[in-house]
């Protein structure tokens, strides 16, 4: 019986493991987007060393510290596992609860993309109208959940192939016709010279989209769970960070050039940019023609990154809520799964976020206010798992990890501070208004920001661990007397 299971174990060690090449395919679908581009195009030719700057202090932390996490503690869950096990449950409930709100944030944002992208292929000034951009968000919202209420399997194939066809292939077209635009001599609207790589900060309004490239590297934690898949992950692992970082920062610093060279720096639009750039690509190449299936595309793009984070946070959600004392309908799931109240509850607050684009007078003002907000709430939970990181290194050195951080625990306190410093750092800039864009005024944007993180922070603190002997006992008693 040993020899047979031993056999297993051996055939299982040949066919589980992911090689390098997946596990980097992993990391770069979970990162890249075409839609971060015209934020950092915002910086001109300064972006180049504000990207570098984001990956080397943000990015590579985030991935290291998380695969140790992911390969001591590998079970479901996620963030809220590794912070539970270094701060309770009420800690790992903040943990999960910060990431599954932040994307509910965020999903207004990336929705004003896709409506941006679809009035595209009808008449662009649709963008301009308010209240036709409102009702166009929300509506697509809740059709996302109606999507995802039928099951993942549905949802993620739909996703797979929104990936490929809306992602991959624009944004290596933009990319193409990038260097075609350099190659023939065109004009060129970026600056590109050595003193223009050094940015030009007067102040921490000029430095506010540094929060936003941040976002833009997040969710390194995800394909971190497959850590624990890799053959050898002590050495595969560090080497596939290093290919995708790589990958993430080579195509980013190519794709907002891309965006910068044909549109002016005080004309970018934080939504349309990119769509902007293509036409005008297609123009010179007398190929407007294929725009409206370009533009198709690139909404599905976007959409199945939605239909992505819809599920995958919300379910993280659900388990951290089945351990805490919230009503059993918030934990109800249907036939396929799906937590549907939970979904319902983002839907009623995408509605109400969305609403900011008819309070705040441009299109990307109301995108920046989300964006920033949404990268506030996001790097709270980041600070945790980075300190679940270093706590646990020492709380319990005993757990076996397949993957640690090198440099023994000087080399975790080194990562894990950077990480912090970073984060801690965009959070606090992230209460400055852009110079560039519109806000409807800075006393409007802090308290909205500010509003938005108590109000969002409220929840977690009315949570318990419902495995508690004491409470478990509390409840029993408190239903026995009701009985009585």
């Amino acid at each position: 019986m040993e020899q047979l299971n031993s056999k297993k174990d051996i055939k299982h060690q040949k066919t589980k493991p992911l090689n390098i090449l997946l596990l980097t395919g992993i990391c770069i679908s979970t990162i890249l987007s075409i839609r971060n581009w015209p934020l950092s195009a915002e910086y001109g030719f300064s972006s180049l060393s504000l990207i570098l700057i984001s990956a080397f202090f943000f990015l590579i932390p985030v991935s290291l510290v998380s695969a140790e996490l992911a390969t001591g503690w590998p079970e479901k869950g996620g963030i809220y596992t590794w912070v539970k096990e270094a701060f309770g449950h009420k800690a790992g409930f903040a943990s999960i609860w910060f990431v599954w709100i932040s994307n509910v944030v965020w999903y207004p944002t990336i929705l004003s993309f896709i409506v941006a992208a679809a009035a595209y292929m009808i008449y662009p000034s649709l963008t301009q109208h308010p209240y036709l951009f409102f009702s166009a968000v929300t509506l697509t919202f809740w059709g996302i959940i109606l999507l995802n209420l039928n099951g993942a399997k549905i949802s993620g194939l739909f996703s797979s192939a929104c990936l490929i066809f809306g992602t991959i292939i624009p944004g290596g077209l933009i990319i193409t016709f990038g260097f075609l635009w350099l190659f023939d001599g065109n004009p060129i609207q970026m600056n590109i010279h050595f003193k223009d790589l050094i940015p030009k900060i007067s102040g921490f309004k000029e430095l506010v989209f540094f929060s936003g490239l941040l976002l833009g590297f997040s969710g390194m934690e995800m394909p971190a769970v497959h850590a624990s898949d890799v053959s050898n992950p002590q050495k595969s692992y560090p080497k596939a960070i290093f290919l995708s970082s790589l990958v993430i920062i080579v195509l980013s610093i190519i794709g907002t050039f891309s965006v910068g060279l044909v549109i002016p720096q005080d004309k970018i639009s934080l939504v349309t940019a990119t769509l902007d750039a293509l036409s005008i690509f297609l123009t010179k190449y007398h190929l407007l023609w294929i725009m409206p299936i370009l533009t198709i595309l690139i909404a599905l793009g976007a959409l199945g990154g939605v239909c992505t984070w819809v599920i995958g946070p919300s379910k993280g959600l659900l388990e951290a809520a089945k351990k805490s004392n919230f009503p059993g309908f918030i934990t109800k799931k249907n036939k396929n799964g799906v937590p549907v109240n939970i979904l319902i509850i983002q839907g009623f607050i995408v509605t109400t976020l969305s609403s900011a684009f008819l309070i705040i007078p441009s299109l990307s003002g109301a995108f920046w206010i989300l964006t920033a907000l949404t990268s506030q709430l996001y790097l709270i939970a980041y600070v945790m798992m980075f300190l679940s990181g270093i706590y646990l290194r020492y709380k319990k050195p005993e757990v076996p990890r397949k993957y640690k951080i090198p440099g023994s625990n000087f080399g975790i306190w080194l990562t894990v501070c950077i990480g912090i410093i970073s984060s801690c750092f965009a959070i606090i800039i992230g209460f400055f208004p852009p110079s560039q864009i519109e806000v409807g005024g800075n006393t409007f944007y802090c308290l909205f920001l500010v509003s938005g993180i108590l109000l969002f922070s409220i929840p977690p603190f009315f949570t318990a661990n419902t495995s508690n002997p004491v409470l478990s006992k509390h409840r029993v008693d408190r239903k026995a007397l009701q009985q009585d």
